[in-house]
């Protein structure tokens, strides 16, 4: 079809084609070989499958927070496999005319087909993002209207030029790609049927070019826009993370060379590869609690200005570290550092499983540990539990006094060394009222169920959680070490705890500590590592399961015309316990539930999350009111939670809302509530 001199400069697209679209691609794996190292080569072909599954079916769009989003993206991703493979084909037809890679078999006049359908669908794809962007104007799509436009341009053109150059072909070879009916339907209807042969030829060769020239523009403008999700996506998926998202990675006080993220190749390359495959979509920005309430963090512009600030500066990440400038304040503020709560729920939608979290707490550690820097109202939050092993700062006997409000048969691990499981009462099982009664449930069920318990009492300290998700690494291992010098030395089954905080990490952070401490000795290692975390969910479903429980019929508890749920985020997010607490509370109240707006898997944070219950929330609305408005929408008059903080969070913020008649109970409360001769029932609607 092409003359020799058109063949060659065909050639020379198609090579600066390559170049154009190369370079950038190796710059930024360039960036990504100079940022730490990351362990993600475990289990490859499970990642291949995952990421394979997740990119064919198309399962990373189409999430149920944006469902015709999804569908849009569907008709796009489709069409853009077919398009490609015909433009493989149509390449290769300007040096070898006629040629077709199916043939005129049935297997041609199907993806002639399939290329006039997909010209359809991803001109409707299209049409709806950019209603939607330039229309509509959703918050999430507040960047990159430019880089869209030209994006939605140039897929108009390599479609409709496609189609141009089809409908000559059609009517020059009517013979040829017989599937191929949406061209042959516009050749017949608008090609004058006098139009002669070398009229034909002429405008097939311009569409011909057109076409070349609107696709060859698009391939060398995707490195540059954030269409390059299309290669770094799929990438991404591949090397997500496979351990709970809950989970933070421990660092090696003794050997690390830095403390957190203080430069940008303090980043590991999964940090940077995140960066790189984003797409804007603004899903981790929608669901996000502290940009809802107006704080300074958009999870969607920590890894946006993460890229650029990588792209801008690789020169000095390729040769000169101590000329890059440090993040905070250079790339992030600290007010954006500070207002994450750790929820999860960026990673949780996020359609290539971008792990926003983690750069903000490898900024928050290197903030805390080398600079020293942290809101103030921590100062005497850190001091507490370096001297006390508690939040509030109360000396370590006041522990023990708590069994006196337990009742007769509560004992420490000291006096029962034959006891089977530890109930871990945590900071707040302790010192705080509302969190005493919720321990105090908890002893009444396991003393039901026949179990043996025991407490630690004065040896038991913090956890570490909020310490950690704060920044402060040496302070959280100092107390998780204390603990788990503790608990090595026992011969519980298992230990047990009615906080997710505690529960995620007990069951996610001290293992993974493990791999850096070398206190311990490898049999104290082992015995932390084999002992069984139970959370009060699991530990109560199956207790109701198992009928050990002598339990009132819902009836006779006294039926709610409705109750609700709030899931706490590390439980159930994080951790996926989410049907245990809708069990138990059915056996218990019946079947009135009546789910929030943002429920289960799309919990809304409480705001204490990430060590946030310690701090002051200065700017924006406070989080808890959201969630306190959105639960007075909801109207059930009790509300079930399965954590310490959440509840405080929302009594407060219900209280804040004038709204008393609403009641937080703790799911351990509504069923030692319904135990038979406990003398507690659960509130009426």
């Amino acid at each position: 079809m092409l003359t020799l001199a058109e063949k060659i400069i065909l050639t020379i697209l198609v090579l600066s084609t390559f170049f154009l679209f190369f370079f950038p691609v190796i710059k930024r794996v360039l960036i990504l070989a100079r940022l730490q190292a990351a362990a993600r080569f475990d289990s490859i072909l499970k990642r291949f499958f995952y990421a394979f599954s997740r990119v064919l079916l198309q399962l990373c769009t189409l999430k149920n927070e944006r469902p015709w989003t999804g569908v849009a993206h569907l008709l796009i991703f489709y069409g853009a496999i077919t398009f490609d493979t015909m433009t493989i084909n149509h390449v290769i037809e300007g040096y070898v005319d006629g040629f077709y890679l199916f043939g005129q078999s049935w297997p041609g006049r199907l993806f002639a087909a399939s290329v006039d359908l997909f010209s359809i669908t991803v001109l409707a794809g299209v049409s709806f993002f950019a209603v939607r962007r330039f229309v509509f104007r959703p918050r999430a799509y507040d960047t990159g209207a430019g880089d869209s436009a030209l994006i939605y341009i140039f897929i108009f053109l390599a479609v409709s030029t496609f189609l141009l150059f089809n409908v000559f072909s059609v009517a020059l070879h009517p013979g040829s790609r017989t599937g191929a009916f949406l061209s042959r339907f516009l050749a017949e209807k608008f090609l004058p049927a006098t139009m002669s042969v070398p009229a034909l030829e002429r405008n097939l060769k311009l569409g011909y070019w057109l076409h070349a020239l609107a696709v060859f523009s698009f391939i060398s403008y995707v490195p540059h826009s954030k269409y390059f999700h299309l290669l770094a996506g799929p990438v991404n998926l591949f090397f997500r993370r496979s351990r709970p998202t809950g989970l933070m990675l421990p660092l090696n006080l003794e050997t690390a060379e830095n403390f957190g993220a203080e430069r940008a190749t303090d980043f590991s390359w999964k940090d940077g590869l995140d960066a790189m495959a984003c797409v804007e979509c603004g899903r981790c920005q929608d669901v996000c609690p502290a940009f809802q309430s107006g704080k300074a963090l958009s999870p969607k512009m920590v890894i946006l200005n993460l890229e650029k600030h990588l792209l801008a500066e690789y020169k000095n990440i390729r040769k000169d570290r101590e000329k890059l400038p440090w993040l905070v304040p250079g790339v992030f503020t600290e007010d954006e550092i500070w207002a994450c709560t750790t929820c999860g729920a960026c990673l949780h939608v996020c359609p290539f499983d971008i792990e926003h979290p983690d750069k903000l707490l490898s900024l928050r550690q290197n903030l805390v540990l080398a600079r020293g820097r942290f809101p103030a109202e921590l100062r005497s939050f850190f001091h507490n539990l370096e001297t006390y092993g508690n939040p509030w700062g109360f000396p370590p006997a006041h522990r023990t006094e708590l069994l006196r409000e337990l009742g007769v048969g509560v004992k420490t691990l000291g006096e029962y060394p034959e006891a089977e499981y530890l109930l871990w009462l945590g900071c707040f099982g302790t010192f705080d009222d509302r969190g005493r009664k919720i321990a105090g449930a908890m002893v009444r069920i396991m003393k039901a169920a026949g179990l043996k318990f025991a407490v630690l009492g004065a040896e038991e300290r913090c956890c570490g959680d909020s310490a950690r998700r704060l920044g402060n690494e040496y302070l959280f291992q100092t107390l998780a070490l204390d603990n788990m010098k503790i608990l090595a030395g026992t011969s519980l089954k298992g230990l047990i705890t009615f906080c997710p905080h505690g529960y995620n990490v007990f069951k996610n952070d001290y293992p993974a500590l493990l791999e850096v401490l070398g206190e311990l000795s490898q049999e104290e290692k082992e015995k932390i590592r084999s002992l069984r975390v139970i959370s009060h969910l699991e530990l109560m479903t199956g207790l109701v399961d198992r009928k050990r429980l002598p339990l009132r019929k819902p009836e006779e508890t006294g039926a709610l015309s409705s109750f609700t749920v709030h899931d706490s985020c590390y439980y159930g997010r994080h951790n996926e316990l989410l049907a245990e607490p809708r069990k138990v509370l059915r056996a218990v109240l019946g079947e009135n539930l009546r789910e929030l707006k943002n429920s289960k898997e799309h919990t809304f944070c409480c705001g204490a999350g990430g060590g946030l219950m310690w701090t002051e929330e200065k700017a924006g609305k406070r989080i808890n009111h959201l969630r306190s408005e959105e639960i007075i929408k909801n109207g059930s008059r009790l509300v079930a939670t399965s954590c310490p903080f959440c509840l405080t969070m929302l009594q407060d913020g219900l209280r804040d809302k004038d709204a008393d008649e609403f009641r937080v109970m703790d799911v351990a409360e509504i069923l030692a509530g319904a135990l038979l001769n406990s003398g507690h029932r659960a509130e009426r609607d």
